[in-house]
């Protein structure tokens, strides 16, 4: 290797300091391409005789990169150009002699860089808000549906929970129902919005929604109205999608309201003397696990979900009290009555659900509206629901004179006076006093013969059917 050679590869104030001056090479490509750094050296520069200040810098472990090299105010500047690769030597040369005019013109070429860095870095974030914007933007209301009830369900019911997933289903699906045949599920209430972009659910659209759907299915729609209203108050309360709705919750005006009308009084309920005739046609019903369960209904006034959710671990033979799931109180206990026990002693043992079905997914019975409406049927008092048993448990126990209290405390509802809500805590066997009397009434008036010290039927638990 000749003397500049050596040169070349000595770092720049290592030459200064040995009062060598550098010599320079025209840039050619093959120089450039063939330039390395020792590896005993920790960088070597190359530098050019065409253009002052352009250097090529390599080191043992990097690639080559085009440099400029100049003295501003008295000290070095030193700035990285780019790699051989992306620039050509002419493009360097010029960049190089921009640069040196900058310090010529007084300006430390250093802000350049890093303004074009800056600017670089607000084009980069400018873009990354649009983009972000762009896909705020294009939410539907589906997916921010989905959002909503996965972080609201740990403070819902499940029952609550289902309303969500219910009113917003697509449908299309095998129904499933028994004698269904092919027919498919119906689309929920709120399917139609669910496509739509979360910005796009104003008040017309909303409006225009509540016109159609009030036309065919004014209740389940009234239901998914108040869901879709207090999930658009849930979205003007989070900062990511309060800017994609207005100021006042699209979903609360009058006209879809109107458009939904008002939920009509429920009056279907048993009568006293059409006691005989319901046990009669329910008591007839090919299933007994259904009319055993809808006798429950009757017999505590329960919710028909609260029954149907009834495990055997709920019911408490030692105590004769039956532990129920409520959406006030969380649970109540109420009494186990004598034919309510003789009932659930006719019933097979197949899983942890009191009322069982082999024929469900889940195991448990479903809601057997359908059996009863039949049994209504054939008993001439078609028109009752499986919650006008509930009622007709309240409006039966005016013929005994029971408390208020009392009823409202072994069907769940809320107190409605001071002394309930904040004094009265009713024992299990004071409940048991008054449940028994109704109970043994109704079972009067409908005829029922029962003899509550003879001992139950026992049944063996079976896998498919009763055995006694």
């Amino acid at each position: 290797m000749d003397f500049w050679g050596v040169v070349t590869v000595l770092h720049l104030q290592d030459v200064r300091l040995l009062g060598i001056n550098v010599a320079k090479v025209v840039f050619t490509a093959g120089r450039v391409s063939s330039f390395t750094c020792p590896i005993d050296k920790a960088q070597a520069f190359l530098w050019d005789a065409t253009v002052s200040g352009l250097g090529l810098r390599s080191t043992p472990a990097g690639k080559p990169a085009y440099v400029f090299q100049g003295v501003y105010q008295g000290k070095d500047v030193r700035l990285t150009i780019g790699s051989p690769s992306a620039w050509s030597i002419e493009q360097a040369r010029e960049k190089a002699r921009s640069l040196q005019r900058l310090i010529d013109d007084g300006k430390d070429p250093r802000d350049l860089k890093r303004d074009a860095l800056a600017d670089q870095a607000g084009r980069q974030a400018a873009a990354s808000a649009a983009a972000a914007a762009d896909k705020l933007a294009a939410l539907t209301v589906g997916e921010v549906w989905a959002i909503y009830i996965e972080e609201r369900r740990p403070h819902w019911g499940d029952l609550h929970y289902r309303d969500h997933i219910d009113k917003a289903k697509v449908g299309g699906l095998p129904s499933g129902r028994r004698g269904g045949g092919k027919q498919l599920t119906k689309p929920g209430p709120l399917a139609a919005l669910m496509p739509l972009a979360l910005r796009d659910l104003d008040q017309p659209t909303i409006e225009s929604w509540a016109a159609t759907e009030g036309k065919t299915r004014p209740s389940s729609a009234r239901l998914a109205w108040r869901l879709l209203t207090v999930f658009l108050t849930w979205c003007g309360e989070q900062a990511e999608y309060a800017t994609l709705l207005p100021a006042k919750n699209p979903a609360k005006t009058k006209k879809a309201r109107e458009a939904l009308g008002k939920p009509g009084t429920k009056s279907d309920v048993l009568q006293r003397e059409q006691l005989a005739a319901w046990f009669a046609a329910v008591q007839q019903l090919p299933n007994p696990i259904i009319a055993a369960c809808l006798q429950m209904m009757l017999l505590t006034g329960a919710r028909p979900g609260e029954v149907l959710a009834l495990r055997w671990d709920d019911i408490n033979t030692q105590w004769k009290g039956i532990s129920i799931r409520d959406k006030v109180e969380g649970t109540r206990e109420i009494p186990a009555t004598p034919y309510m026990l003789h009932l659930l002693a006719t019933l097979p043992r197949r899983n942890a659900w009191v009322f069982s079905s082999p024929t469900s997914a889940s195991g448990c019975l479903t809601e057997p509206n359908n059996p009863h409406t039949r049994a209504c049927k054939a008993a001439g008092l078609e028109g009752l629901t499986l919650h006008g048993l509930r009622r007709s448990f309240s409006s039966l126990t005016e013929w005994l004179e029971t408390p208020t209290g009392i009823v409202a405390q072994i069907q769940g509802h809320k107190p409605s006076a001071t002394a309930e809500k904040h004094y009265k805590r009713r024992p299990l066997e004071l409940l048991r006093v008054h449940h028994e009397k109704i109970e043994g009434w109704i079972l009067e008036q409908a005829g029922v013969s029962f003899d509550a010290s003879a001992p139950h039927t026992k049944l063996r638990a079976i896998s498919g059917g009763l055995e006694s």
